[in-house]
């Protein structure tokens, strides 16, 4: 167990998703000046209640799960303001957690299980067709850099195949809190089928 810096968002990021953030509150371009300096990863986690942007006497409440990230790039696009994008590695639970100096969170992380990297059972395989689809689309059209997901793109992955739908989906953000905190890589894939009927089989 460690304890890092928390960044929480209205909406969770998931193992090997990326996430492009403009930063420009203080603490949380103290949280990105840290990370960088010291090597390390933070954790997004989903907000409960409360707003991204803190506002006097207003207090975030954090959902009990998150992704850790590691940055990939930060470019300062104007004084004060940062551009970043960062990878998910690996989901977890919150401990302790507390808030600090600058209204800055920072919390108990406890690791969850690695992925299981189960292959698509069959009747699953159109949610991962219809994936591949996209990104082949995505890539004709030279958007591919607009994705919130890099290769290499593991269409044969269960676990994978879910998390970039429960991404790209508009689902209730009370629906991703529970795709990020449910570990089963199957049963993530039947939930999103429920919600994309095109691709169910």
């Amino acid at each position: 167990m460690q304890t890092l810096p928390l960044f929480p968002l209205s909406q969770p990021i998931f193992p090997e998703g990326v996430v492009r953030l403009t930063i420009f509150e203080v603490r949380y371009l103290h949280l990105i000046k840290h990370c960088q300096q010291e090597g390390i990863e933070f954790g997004i986690v989903p907000l409960a209640d409360g707003h991204e942007v803190q506002k006097a006497g207003a207090l975030e409440r954090l959902h009990a799960i998150g992704c850790l990230v590691k940055l990939l790039t930060v470019e300062a696009i104007q004084p004060a303001v940062l551009s970043v994008a960062c990878v998910g590695t690996a989901r977890f639970r919150l401990g302790e957690y507390a808030r600090g100096a600058f209204g800055l969170w920072s919390g108990e992380i406890i690791l969850g299980p690695p992925p299981a990297r189960l292959p698509i059972p069959a009747e699953f395989q159109p949610l991962a067709d219809q994936l591949g689809s996209l990104i082949a689309a995505a890539q004709q059209q030279g958007l591919e850099s607009n994705l919130p997901m890099r290769p290499p793109y593991r269409l044969d992955e269960s676990g994978w195949v879910a998390d970039r739908w429960a991404e790209l989906l508009p689902l209730p953000a009370r629906e991703k809190a529970m795709l990020l905190a449910e570990h089963d890589e199957i049963q993530r894939l039947q939930r999103i089928a429920n919600w994309l009927p095109a691709a169910s089989p």
